[in-house]
């Protein structure tokens, strides 16, 4: 293992010396069967991450891909996140389909045609300018201004929060989750839209997939504490740093954020377990 390295990413992510072992106990086998796959494959090898809202995903994906590189692989990364519609085109979702289609997240509100092409791309050897999402101001960078890729990418890490996810029946739909579906979503349109897009184009893009891996929450109640405890630090730091608060959420913000993806949350911690190829337990972040 890459000493320097380790300690640099360590640093850089703000994470306990423990994680030391934790890499080599688990991302280091994992990259080693990516490696051993991917070549055996001889072309792209895509391999989907998935895991809930601070489940360590890019931190598992910055990791992968430096141990992937050691090994003489030429990799690629790339978020669902960085797939988002415009905030334009999402204003216009909840003005013809549903209010809560204004707020990212859910199937329905990624460019799949977008993922499509790039997986395209990439399979053909092109080298490309990855597209890039601006949290902060919810929107999509300028075209053009994301991270570009190197000609002949053996491997891409693709990672979400819901990559890999399969639809639900129209049974399970009918029934509310939560107090945001029971009284936001009385008629179901907002969730049926966002079923009818991952039964659709989504299952184009992970049917491209060559491997699945699972970060394993313990329950959708712990992201609730993870994206709390996320938020505290950010806080702490921006405080720390002079900085100004203003994009940190409060706690009953964190709720209302997080409701808009316990449905699929709930299903992905079901039902994935059993078919993913690689599942990494995750106890806390």
């Amino acid at each position: 293992m890459d000493d320097r390295w380790m300690d640099a990413f360590l640093a850089a992510e703000r994470l306990p010396a423990g994680y030391r072992a934790l890499v080599a106990r688990v991302h280091q086998p994992l990259a080693d069967r990516i490696a051993r796959d991917a070549r055996a494959k001889g072309s792209l090898y895509i391999v989907g991450l998935c895991g809930t809202q601070a489940s360590g995903k890019s931190t598992l994906v910055a990791s992968l891909a430096h141990l992937l590189e050691l090994q003489g692989l030429t990799v690629a990364t790339l978020s669902l996140d960085d797939l988002y519609l415009s905030h334009a085109e999402r204003q216009a979702l909840a003005r013809r389909v549903h209010p809560l289609l204004a707020t990212r997240g859910v199937p329905g509100t990624h460019d799949i045609a977008l993922g499509l092409q790039i997986f395209d791309a990439l399979a053909a050897g092109r080298p490309i300018v990855l597209p890039s999402f601006d949290k902060a101001a919810d929107d999509r960078k300028p075209t053009g201004s994301g991270r570009p890729t190197a000609t002949g990418v053996q491997v891409l890490l693709f990672e979400g929060w819901c990559v890999g996810a399969r639809p639900q029946t129209e049974v399970e739909l009918a029934t509310p989750v939560n107090a945001l579906e029971r009284d936001e979503d009385l008629e179901g349109r907002w969730r049926r839209f966002a079923h009818e897009h991952l039964a659709g184009e989504y299952q184009r893009l992970f049917a491209r997939l060559d491997e699945l891996v699972l970060l394993q929450a313990p329950s959708f109640e712990a992201v609730y504490e993870w994206r709390v405890l996320q938020e505290h630090k950010l806080r702490d730091r921006l405080v720390a740093e002079g900085k100004p608060q203003g994009r940190v959420m409060s706690d009953e913000q964190v709720a209302r954020f997080i409701a808009h993806y316990e449905r699929l949350t709930r299903h992905i911690l079901a039902e994935m377990p059993a078919r993913a190829d690689v599942v990494i337990p995750v106890e806390r972040v």
